[in-house]
């Protein structure tokens, strides 16, 4: 039976060589990935059903929409048609990462800024509103390791005490740092894939402060009698739709229709305290949003230049409002 199936396998290559040529590079050209990533114009995503204030969707005419860029890796196919294709861009895969780290790291940083993001926009509107809320439950991710640091710690680990003081704020980690002397070791009790366990990091030493080369992400519960919920999909990761989840938070919050009809896009990370921060990828971003035929396209103020530049370039007709606060961005829309 065997013999058969190899004798008639074998007589089907022969036959149809050139076939199984062409197959196999076929195959290999569109499997083989290569470290590069294609940037192209992107799309936006309508907040109206992400954001729920006490289980209800917010009433508007218009919508707020986060906008992205659309990202493949870096097949040989995509790879030569970013070449020649205008609005596509070729870049190197350690674009995306910093120093010394890996993709699944950086992954994973980008999607704990996500929820930290998500954060930071439900508290930046509350205030805007005027909304009572405490923060509570803070957890401190580990979102980044330096080339520099000498450390067991491992990104996503969860700190819940440094040097025997249990951590709640992830600024007491720095104090601490700089109690402990040049080439010593700090202690860390870490939750790592659901299990505690205990870490370390030597301390050194530049410009006459002391480090350990981690950065740390801080997510946390906001308990108020207004219960607001932002989701998102598993393949969404990043701060960029900080500013437009605030706007549609808040929008919601006050019951008022900020939109005036109008399909309003727009990007920019949001601190705690309604700063509205640079992101990457804009001139995708715009171009996507031109696509889905938005009105308007709110943008980060180190941001502006770009965007308003392509928007002249391409002739496109749609409004680029810089933005350098949430309260800007509140005003220019009050004022449509």
């Amino acid at each position: 039976m065997f013999n058969k199936i190899y004798d008639g396998v074998k007589n089907f290559m022969k036959d149809n060589l050139l076939f199984v040529i062409l197959l196999s590079i076929i195959v290999i050209v569109n499997v083989v990935k290569l470290p590069y990533e294609v940037n192209m114009p992107g799309g936006i995503i309508d907040l109206g059903n992400r954001v729920k204030i006490n289980g209800e969707e917010a009433e508007i005419e218009g919508t707020f929409n986060m906008a992205y860029v659309s990202v493949v890796q870096g097949s040989i196919p995509h790879i030569l048609l970013g070449l020649v294709i205008p609005d596509w861009e070729v870049v190197p895969e350690s674009d995306s990462t910093y120093e010394n780290e890996t993709i699944e790291d950086a992954n994973k940083r980008s999607k704990l800024m996500l929820e930290q993001s998500k954060n930071y926009a439900t508290v930046a509107a509350m205030d805007a509103a005027g909304v009572e809320y405490i923060v509570d439950n803070r957890i401190n991710y580990v979102a980044y390791i330096d080339t520099k640091a000498d450390t067991t710690l491992r990104v996503g680990d969860n700190i819940i005490e440094c040097n025997g003081r249990k951590i709640v704020d992830v600024n007491e980690i720095s104090k601490i740092v700089q109690e402990v002397s040049v080439g010593e070791k700090v202690d860390f009790v870490v939750i790592r894939d659901e299990n505690e366990v205990k870490a370390t990091s030597i301390v050194y030493e530049e410009k006459g402060k002391h480090y350990i080369g981690v950065s740390s992400i801080s997510t946390f519960d906001i308990k108020s009698d207004v219960n607001v919920e932002i989701t998102s999909r598993a393949s969404e990761s990043g701060p960029s739709g900080g500013l437009m989840m605030t706007l549609m938070v808040y929008n919601a919050l006050t019951n008022q229709d900020l939109t005036h009809g109008k399909k309003v896009v727009g990007t920019g990370t949001i601190s705690l305290d309604g700063t509205v921060g640079e992101i990457g990828g804009v001139k995708y971003k715009l171009m996507g949003a031109v696509k889905e035929k938005a009105e308007i396209f709110l943008v980060p103020e180190e941001n502006y230049q770009e965007a308003i530049e392509l928007k002249e370039k391409k002739g496109y007709n749609i409004d680029v409002v810089s933005v350098k606060t949430l309260q800007d961005a509140i005003d220019y829309l009050e004022g449509l």
